[in-house]
């Protein structure tokens, strides 16, 4: 009998889809998040402190959950798939703290950012620190390809982060060049971990290959969802600085498709709105669903991107942990739909 029936799940009572997905790996999660935890005795005692703040507020863990459950898509979960959800989670904890330093975000997780409280200069230098602890820990890897796709990945990771920087108030900025920029400061990593826990199972290069695509579509698929949400979220819900985009002069796809198809005069609008830091104006714009569709337009997109990861992966053998991935996809395609509301 099957865990998860594909795109038809039953609900659990009092769980929401996403605790659900997690309840299969729940075991393998939690000796995750202790090894997290531990990571901070690591570093100097003069600076354990700082560490465990930044890796304490305890998330989704998305990532580590794709990397466990293509490990056991492909094969028995063991220790170098709890290695490598470690791995890629204080990968993606390094770049939240770097991310909300050039955000300027006050909160996290709801709690003051690292920034926040200790200033750029420090905070910096933190997730330098959790980045070059996690391709460290990636050395210790029998199959040292797993260390340099990790090493690779995080490269990519900076680059696209970089690449976004430079576009910053850049009108000229396509959805094409979006969705570049997105596949590597995000779906890169969730990628990663897919194709990665297949590798640590031995799985055939076919499989890797179908299950890195998956990690990459589902990665970049909850950065649009991400990205949606920075405009029609609400801060004490979500826990986190909102807002911060259009501050920051990033044009994120529900901006980029509403400039596609304005008027001349709404495009000079709204970039002297944004110039002029009257970004709640061009926020309420977007979330106008009867002067435009552009968020109803990004979140199709983003659910999209995420039936066709699962339809993907459909010709690989079933069992509970392939039924995961499914289900996973459907809990994100839900949190698209509740942007909705």
């Amino acid at each position: 009998m099957e865990v998860f029936a594909r795109s038809a799940a039953a609900p659990v009572t009092g769980l929401s889809p996403l605790a659900r997905v997690t309840t299969l790996v729940q075991t393998q999660l939690d000796l995750v998040e202790a090894r997290i935890i531990e990571q901070a005795a690591a570093f100097d005692p003069a600076i354990e402190g700082y560490v465990t703040y930044a890796i304490g507020g305890r998330g989704k863990r998305l990532r580590p959950l794709v990397a466990l459950l293509a490990g056991g898509a492909t094969g028995q979960i063991n220790s170098g798939h709890v290695d490598l959800a470690v791995i890629v989670e204080l990968i993606h904890l390094a770049t939240l703290v770097h991310d909300d330093i050039m955000d300027e975000a006050e909160r996290r997780r709801s709690q003051p950012t690292v920034n926040a409280r200790w200033g750029n200069s420090l905070s910096v230098l933190l997730g330098d620190c959790l980045f070059a602890h996690a391709l460290n820990l990636s050395t210790s890897f029998d199959n040292s390809e797993i260390s340099r796709a990790i090493a690779r990945t995080a490269s990519e990771i900076c680059s696209g982060e970089m690449i976004q920087t430079q576009r910053r108030f850049d009108l000229k900025l396509s959805v094409e060049d979006y969705l570049r920029i997105v596949k590597m400061k995000t779906g890169s990593l969730f990628a990663a971990a897919a194709e990665l826990g297949a590798t640590i199972s031995e799985a055939d290069a076919a499989i890797i290959k179908i299950l890195k695509d998956f990690g990459m579509r589902v990665g970049t698929a909850y950065q649009i969802y991400d990205d949606c949400l920075d405009i029609a979220g609400n801060e004490s819900a979500t826990g986190k600085t909102l807002g911060t985009d259009l501050r920051k002069g990033k044009f994120t796809l529900p901006m980029l498709i509403f400039l596609r198809s304005a008027s001349e005069f709404e495009r000079e609008r709204c970039s002297s709105f944004i110039l002029d830091g009257r970004c709640e104006e061009v926020t309420e714009i977007l979330k106008n669903r009867s002067a435009n569709g552009a968020l109803d337009e990004s979140i199709a997109a983003g659910s999209d991107l995420i039936r066709e990861a699962q339809t993907n992966i459909e010709s690989l053998p079933s069992n509970a942990h392939l039924e995961g991935l499914f289900a996973l996809g459907d809990a994100l395609r839900e949190m698209f739909e509740q942007l909705r509301t």
